[in-house]
């Protein structure tokens, strides 16, 4: 075991971008792994149930090309996690095609492993009829019917299989979902190092500069992991890890600011310490490991909702301002009188900016704030079909418009519209339906990767399985 281990984290999410200057900078610094998380929940359901990627191709293959090339300049391993956002076959199988497309251009030969992580949905179903899954704290009970309504589930890996692939001899891993920091801890846990240590770096590094001040998630950060602690600091000179960003990134993100839970056990953060080492670089100690009693791995799936239709207008009368309540339930009731004998299943909401647009419910002073001028609304339709969430959208959207209130002078219209045509059509809606946890004794059995080498930027089998035509990381024949 090498006395350090340096780990390059280009960005916070692959497609975000990076500075060249930057990653110079890194790569000059011989990193022995490039790692990066390409995914998240945090933009919501939709990019797991529609299969479409959280970031463009054009911006992924830019980052990737820059990362790939490094990694086999420096002959080091590249580690991609949570591959086009979600990590499902589709995400997967478009990163997949981009990693191609960069080989046969750039006549590169190097070998990859793709680790699929979506799960067939009858073998969840048959694992929580035996009672093997189970919500997580906080969320919704699942059922059966969840399950089975499900477009896509992905079950979220932690180190072995990218452990496994390394000891396959690849030198790209590109992964389905995955703990966000198994990317940067797995080939430093393999050569030894601390799995406490590894794991709580990558969490740190997972999101790049996001640590640093001033902070940013399209920045360059490098790690040092040593024997009995590890060191960050960002590549860029305009940019520098203190004792404070670095503390407040270890701790957000969590139930509990001290307890990290993942796959494969606990991360305990209650005894860290923090040092200004440099100006610009913080050291940790302190981090502990709690293995798993009983083995489990996080689920996420998504359903389809309905689809949307939404209109954004604004309005800057103080009458209106002052009956605003009175217009938005007066135009709901409205629409239910107006389809009542229609068979449409919808669901119309207003989104106010100025009151509690960002807040929603949670909003600690409800009500137009005094001394605002002017709202901005949201018309937001879910119906059952996009034909139907127009309809409504579209009704809503007229009611408003000519609604009377009292101190209304002008009959002309109440709303400005910043664009024409009005209304939107947002497409599929998709909602969380498995956000819960499978018991499983051998959840690394859940992961099936695929090893093959790419010579002269060429395929060994000129055509792998497409990822977007299989079931997922586990078979029925496995399941």
């Amino acid at each position: 075991m090498k006395k350090e281990f340096r780990i390059l984290s280009p960005n916070g999410i692959l497609g975000y971008g990076f500075p060249e200057e930057s990653f110079n900078i890194g790569v000059a610094q011989k990193p022995d792994l490039i790692a990066v998380d390409a995914g998240s929940t945090d933009p919501g359901p939709y990019y797991l149930g529609s299969g479409q990627p959280f970031t463009s191709r054009s911006s992924t293959k830019r980052d990737l090309e820059f990362l790939l090339k490094a990694a086999l300049d420096l002959n080091i391993p590249l580690v991609i996690g949570s591959a086009g956002g979600s990590g499902a076959n589709p995400h997967l199988e478009r990163d997949r095609e981009v990693l191609h497309e960069i080989a046969k251009e750039q006549g590169y030969s190097f070998k990859v492993a793709i680790v699929p992580t979506e799960l067939d949905k009858n073998y969840v179903a048959e694992e929580f009829r035996k009672g093997n899954v189970v919500s997580l704290d906080g969320a919704p009970e699942i059922t059966e019917r969840d399950i089975l309504d499900t477009v896509h589930i992905v079950a979220q890996m932690g180190l072995e299989p990218i452990v496994k692939a390394l000891d396959e001899g690849a030198q790209v891993v590109l992964c389905g979902r995955a703990y966000d920091p198994s990317s940067f801890a797995a080939p430093a846990v393999r050569l030894g190092y601390d799995e406490a240590l590894a794991t709580h770096l990558g969490k740190i590094l997972e999101c790049a500069c996001i640590a640093a001040v001033p902070g940013s998630a399209s920045d360059v950060m490098m790690g040092y992991l040593y024997e009995d602690s590890f060191a960050v600091e960002p590549c860029s000179p305009k940019r520098k890890c203190t004792v404070t960003s670095v503390c407040a990134h270890t701790l957000y993100e969590k139930a509990n600011p001290y307890i990290l839970p993942g796959p494969g056990g606990t991360l305990d953060l209650s005894e860290c310490t923090f040092e200004q080492e440099t100006e610009r670089r913080v050291r940790v100690r302190g981090s502990k490991f709690i293995p798993q009693v009983k083995k489990n791995v996080k689920l996420e799936g998504t359903k389809l909702m309905g689809y949307r239709t939404i209109s954004i207008c604004g309005n800057r009368d103080p009458f209106f301002l002052m009956a605003l309540d009175d217009v938005l339930e007066g135009v709901k009731a409205q629409a239910e009188d107006n389809f009542k004998s229609k068979n449409i299943d919808y669901k119309l909401d207003f989104i106010v900016y100025g009151r509690d647009g960002v807040m929603g419910a949670l909003e600690p002073e409800p009500g137009v704030i005094s001394g605002t001028k002017e709202v901005g609304i949201v018309i937001d339709v879910v119906a059952d079909t996009q034909e139907h969430a127009d309809t409504v959208c579209g009704a809503a959207r007229a009611m408003m418009l000519h609604y009377g209130y009292p101190g209304r002078v002008a009959t002309a219209g109440n709303l400005a519209f910043p664009f024409s045509p009005s209304d939107a059509h947002m497409g599929a809606v998709y909602n969380f339906s498995a956000y819960c946890l499978l018991e499983n004794e051998h959840p690394e059995d859940l992961f099936k990767c695929t090893v093959y080498e790419i010579i002269d930027g060429e395929p060994e089998n000129t055509e792998p399985a497409r990822l977007s035509r299989m079931k997922g990381g586990l078979n029925e024949k496995t399941s």
